[in-house]
């Protein structure tokens, strides 16, 4: 094997193994800080030794034992002067550890723990990229906009946080999960996103590990709550959103939109699921229940994954739920969303009126522009589609966007 093969399967072990690794490691030795410490050491030593000594049969075994070991030295070297038993308890045992919760699953105890209402919002979903979606801090900071140091702070100070409050690792018991959940399904629902349109320079357009883990934890947490109606529409969103996933990335590298997408490739299974889940809260909604964000948005990607041709889509329906949405979530994103599906309704003119009041909110926001630029475009005023395409590309940080939106700004011609 190459080394550059083998760099390449270091790369995949890091994306299928993280967050299995820093969850066993914080179960074990219940400090984030050494958890993760000691799986980087233990990727570090793999790219110094795998090119020589080659891949091990089980990669995840090998990078667990060596990160296991590298934490036992830590702790040893901090705490040499305490008792054997201590020492021998490292070693032979896990020692006491706190209630493992409805269901048994190291990396959801790791996003609870990461998602404890004492953090802030923005805190919970920067140590949850970072300590279960594997990413570096370079690129958290990149998806927050902010500088490297600040997010490498922020992320030291939570895991100092949840170390000195002592909030423990584990699922929450039952009458605690209901105020829980609503933080825990944001911040998948982000990481999700994250894989869905990865943000910065320097990585893959879609990074697939990220979803397929933000799903698998979305389906735990469905068998802890299955009543709750925000965690089937979160999994349902996320189930119709994935199904697109290998349409959405042409050959060569480039974004693939919506109305030009091959529907024969998306995963027929997902949308199933999707829809069926779909209509579990619809039927729900029939009775009476109030269906929340994530339901709509759900509803919203079943009618486009329900349209065999873009033709075929039915928009006022679509229009009709994101007004729902609006008035649950009158957020500037929303209303944005709203605006491009109302111009398949009311034409491009209307909704770009829509759109241009929304300056103010989302002048920094790369989405923003690239609607404009496509509604004007589509009203024949090229100049101002071809500035707003340049705002877009400026802005936006992904390269499979900034490839789509750079062949649209050029068919525009001088």
């Amino acid at each position: 094997m190459s080394a550059i093969d083998v760099h390449e399967a270091i790369g995949l072990v890091h994306r299928e193994e993280w967050a299995r690794i820093v969850a066993s490691l914080t179960k074990r030795f219940g400090d984030l800080d050494v958890a993760e410490e000691a799986a980087a050491e233990a990727f570090a030593a793999a790219v110094e030794r795998w090119p020589a000594d080659g891949v091990p049969p089980n990669p995840g075994a090998w990078l667990t034992t060596s990160a296991n070991r590298k934490a036992i030295d830590r702790l040893r070297r901090e705490h040499k002067r305490d008792d054997k038993h201590r020492e021998a308890q490292m070693v032979y045992g896990d020692g006491p550890s706190e209630p493992l919760g409805a269901i048994d699953d190291d990396r959801l105890r790791l996003i609870f723990t990461c998602c404890h209402p004492a953090l802030a919002m923005e805190t919970r979903v920067a140590l949850t990229l970072r300590m279960v979606g594997g990413l570096s801090v370079p690129e958290i900071a990149r998806a927050f906009l902010v500088q490297e140091t600040t997010m490498g702070q922020r992320i030291s100070r939570a895991k100092s946080k949840i170390k000195a409050a002592r909030i423990p690792y584990r699922v929450p018991s039952a009458e605690d999960l209901p105020a829980r959940v609503s933080g825990v399904l944001a911040v998948l629902f982000l990481v999700f996103n994250e894989g869905y349109l990865a943000t910065g320079p320097g990585t893959d357009p879609v990074r697939p590990d990220l979803t397929a883990e933000a799903i698998r934890l979305a389906r735990l947490l469905r068998a802890l709550l299955p009543d709750d109606g925000e965690v089937a529409g979160l999994l349902a969103l996320m189930l119709l959103t994935e199904a697109r996933r290998t349409a959405r990335v042409s050959a060569g590298g480039e974004l693939v939109a919506l109305d030009e997408q091959d529907r024969g490739a998306w995963d027929p299974a997902l949308i199933a699921e999707g829809h069926r889940l779909v209509r579990e809260r619809l039927a729900a909604a029939a009775a009476g229940a109030v269906p929340g964000r994530y339901q709509i948005l759900a509803a919203i990607n079943a009618v486009h994954t329900s349209a065999r041709d873009i033709r075929d889509t039915d928009w006022s329906q679509v229009v009709a739920l994101y007004d729902q949405l609006v008035r649950l979530d009158p957020s500037p994103i929303i209303v944005l969303n709203r605006a491009v599906a109302a111009a398949e309704l009311d034409g491009p003119a209307v909704a770009l009126a829509a759109v241009d009041g929304l300056e103010d909110t989302l002048s920094g926001y790369h989405a923003y522009h690239a609607t404009r630029a496509d509604l004007l475009r589509r009203l024949g005023r090229s100049d101002e589609a071809r500035a707003a395409y340049d705002a877009a590309i400026g802005l936006a940080g992904n390269s499979a966007e900034i490839a789509y939106l750079t062949r649209r700004r050029d068919q525009l011609g001088s």
